[in-house]
């Protein structure tokens, strides 16, 4: 007999400010946020005629719509997760050591939770920003580096953040960047933009390996950067990139937002190239002799910094140890565009980097630029197309999801939906191959999608858009007053970073 997954984790708890718990579904939750749970919704509409919860009526969908084969599915990737295979013995192919051959179709359980995993740290960078305009922290991460993941409700992934990311903003990108309203702000002139992250002892084990870790944010909400784009197609080496190939192309503004530097702010006195490289370097000697792995995630504009980041960590030959060792490095990008040209690809792929991308196939950011010479162009026209600046093609491997298959869905022709991170999680839980039906395998909160949309359907009491800051960030002060506090002030570079530029050759740029 079939046991819906859900019934067996309510009631939902009341997560409050100082709550830390885990989403009882999956997923994570500031501990600063305001959660909207059943205990938060209208308890008229949660004890009405046709349901007395969430969850009782999810788990009534599920009884109608699950089948025989969909339970014996859920229960064989059960089996098949805990019982046959360890990820510590299959990481390697699970890395992309041979392209992800049989293992997207149908989906593999430990490859889909580890996609999972990553794609929900790439989530964190959108969890930890500050967008609000109104904050004089607008632009920066909410939380320090320390403390990252324990505020996120994310310990239990078990990678402790080496150093965050910036970028300045001074580049033509308006809509990746978010500046504050207010005159006195924490800086004017950068973005937080990501973090590495490196696995703790325990992880290691599990993993088979040490992962080093980097995660690039993305747009946070709206889609307008795609017409920042140039759309113009540049030298890789033009921006100091060491590339034998001067016909290995990207597009302008992701090798501008890579590479750019403001001297004369704190944040940004060195590039988001310049923190990559110096960091990955002192990383991959401080652990030596351990088995390691480089793995780079990204969402949206940042799916085309990871794939970026890859290649120059790559051509630069970081990923290879004193000993000769070669680190792997891979890309599981979720929902990216695409980055450069057929020589950019192909001089990637001779590199060994292997790229994943995750798209669901009603998103317009996978098809940018390029819309008209592209991988699908025949191959003797995009010959003669080759040397256009606006000739692109992806790069690795690419698995299609369609959001139209999953019953908790609405359907909607909202982009932004379709664009949604979170969106993305909930179509890999329920994914199992070509042609199979949606179940969801490990129950991953439905709920989780309407963080920043609104895409779940209405049966499901879900408020759009319900993750916000508790009082939008206000305190009450001493004396009564509600005031902004202050934040600690974020890690900028290690003091050793002049010490790795100048072994890379780099110094001379300071």
């Amino acid at each position: 007999m079939a046991i819906s997954i859900y019934s067996t984790l309510l009631p939902f708890p009341k997560l409050t400010v100082s709550s830390r718990k885990y989403h009882p579904f999956g997923g994570s939750n500031p501990s600063n946020l305001t959660i909207p749970t059943t205990s938060t919704v209208s308890t008229k509409a949660l004890h009405s005629k046709t349901s007395d919860s969430l969850t009782s009526i999810i788990t009534e969908l599920e009884k109608e719509s699950l089948n025989k084969d969909d339970q014996n599915q859920r229960q064989e990737d059960i089996n098949t997760t805990h019982h046959e295979r360890r990820l510590s013995d299959v990481w390697r192919e699970l890395h992309g050591q041979d392209d992800w051959v049989g293992l997207l179709d149908p989906m593999d359980p430990l490859l889909r939770s580890e996609l999972i995993r990553y794609g929900e740290m790439a989530q964190a960078c959108y969890d930890a920003f500050d967008f609000d305009p109104f904050s004089k922290y607008c632009g920066s991460c909410r939380f320090v580096r320390r403390s990252f993941f324990p505020s996120l409700g994310m310990a239990h992934h078990g990678y402790h953040v080496s150093r965050y990311l910036f970028a300045t903003s001074n580049i033509n990108l308006p809509n990746f960047f978010k500046k504050s309203r207010w005159p006195k702000v924490w800086s004017k002139n950068a973005n937080w933009i990501g973090y590495v992250a490196v696995s703790d002892d325990e992880t290691t084990a599990r993993l088979g390996r040490r992962d080093i870790s980097i995660a690039w944010r993305g747009t946070v909400t709206r889609l307008e950067w795609i017409v920042d784009l140039m759309d113009f197609l540049k030298p890789v080496s033009g921006n100091k990139i060491p590339c034998p190939d001067r016909t290995v192309k990207v597009e302008s503004g992701f090798l501008d937002l890579y590479t750019d530097k403001d001297e004369t702010c704190r944040y940004s006195t060195f590039s988001a190239r310049e923190q990559i490289l110096t960091e990955i370097k002192r990383l991959v000697e401080e652990y030596s002799g351990e088995e390691l792995s480089i793995t780079i995630t990204g969402h949206s504009l940042g799916s085309a910094l990871a794939i970026l980041s890859s290649y120059d960590i790559t051509e630069t030959g970081l990923n290879v140890t004193a000993d000769g060792q070669v680190v792997p490095v891979s890309v599981l990008s979720f929902s990216g565009p695409r980055v450069g040209n057929v020589r950019f690809k192909e001089r990637l792929e001779s590199l060994g980097v292997k790229v994943l991308r995750v798209v669901n196939v009603h998103d317009v950011v996978p098809k940018s630029p390029g819309l008209f010479f592209n991988e699908h162009v025949a191959p003797r026209l995009m010959k003669l197309a080759e040397g256009l600046p606006w000739s692109y093609s992806h790069v690795g491997v690419q698995l299609e999801l369609d959001h139209t298959h999953s019953p908790f869905l609405k359907q909607t022709s909202d982009p932004v939906c379709a664009h949604n991170l979170e969106a993305h999680l909930h179509l890999l839980d329920g994914y199992h191959g070509k042609g199979h039906r949606f179940v969801l395998a490990s129950g991953r909160d439905p709920a989780l999608v309407n963080k920043a949309s609104d895409f779940l359907k209405d049966h499901y009491l879900v408020p759009p858009y319900w993750r916000q800051d508790e009082n939008k960030g206000m305190v009450r002060s001493k004396d009564g007053r509600w005031i902004q506090p202050e934040r600690p002030k974020l890690d900028d570079h290690p003091e050793d970073i002049h010490h790795h530029l100048k072994q890379l050759g780099l110094a001379s740029d300071h």
